[in-house]
């Protein structure tokens, strides 16, 4: 009697491991049936890389009102910047003209003419020779050029770059965590794309690079000629001088002079 059951009993047990296989297989497959969707991916947005709230250009759906509202964003920091380039002009103009009829220059005039020297990365001796070359740097961008640019460089407000940075102008930068890293950056390239805390900051580089960069020496050579021969300091003749700002080259300068002439009546509002 014994004999027989431990028979049937080797015998259920060697039929449930023929079918166990089976059986895991089948829970496993319920298990895929029920889990097995794969997750949607869920695009991270981006934090943006400072505290400004900017104006939501990508939302307007009238053409004539987003141009409105990026110019009117951007246009008092342009014309704060050409007011303060000003200013230290005429300081500079100033002291030329004492050392020219040998006045000397009073301390506190000589500290500010040093810093703007320094600031404008130039020898900080101050003599008729560095004035003059200073005053080829110490001078406005018309507002038209630095506003179309903008325009063109951040697809009016609406670009990664702009939004996330506060880089309206395209500006590059080169030591890492500087910026952004482009998306589209070739491969063995450190270049990023700079970041800026405050829109005023971003406004201030662009003039900086423009009126210090060896690549826009012609700019500010056209710029002094037009000063000698006291004509206005007109957008579209600057714009000539911006060859290197971009890859297009002439191309780019054509959409610039035709952005200008597009938008003049946006520009004094």
């Amino acid at each position: 009697m014994l004999k027989t059951i431990l028979k049937l009993l080797l015998s259920v047990f060697f039929l449930w491991a023929l079918a166990y296989p089976f059986m895991q297989s089948n829970e496993q497959e319920v298990e895929e049936q029920t889990t097995g969707e794969q997750p949607k991916k869920v695009k991270k947005k981006e934090k943006p890389l400072h505290n400004v709230t900017l104006p939501k250009f990508s939302e307007f759906a009238d053409v004539k009102e987003k141009k409105q509202a990026f110019f009117d964003f951007i246009r008092p920091h342009v014309e704060a910047e050409n007011k303060k380039i000003l200013q230290q002009r005429a300081k500079l103009e100033i002291a030329r003209m004492m050392l020219e009829y040998n006045e000397p220059l009073e301390k506190k005039q000589q500290r500010d003419i040093v810093n703007i020297l320094k600031a404008y990365g130039l020898p900080e001796t101050v003599n008729t020779l560095i004035l003059s070359q200073a005053l080829r740097r110490v001078d406005i961008i018309p507002k038209e050029l630095a506003l179309m640019q903008a325009a063109n460089e951040s697809a009016w407000g609406t670009s990664r770059f702009a939004r996330i940075g506060l880089n309206f102008f395209g500006q590059w930068c080169y030591s890492k965590g500087c910026g952004m890293v482009p998306r589209r950056r070739n491969t063995g390239a450190a270049h990023e794309v700079a970041a800026f805390k405050s829109v005023r900051a971003a406004v201030s580089s662009y003039f900086r690079n423009i009126n210090t960069h060896s690549a826009y020496k012609d700019l500010r050579l056209i710029r002094e000629d037009l000063r000698r021969q006291q004509k206005p300091i007109a957008a579209t003749a600057l714009t000539h001088g911006l060859m290197s700002y971009s890859e297009r080259g002439e191309a780019y300068i054509e959409e610039l002079n035709t952005m200008i002439n597009q938008n003049r009546a946006y520009f004094d509002e």
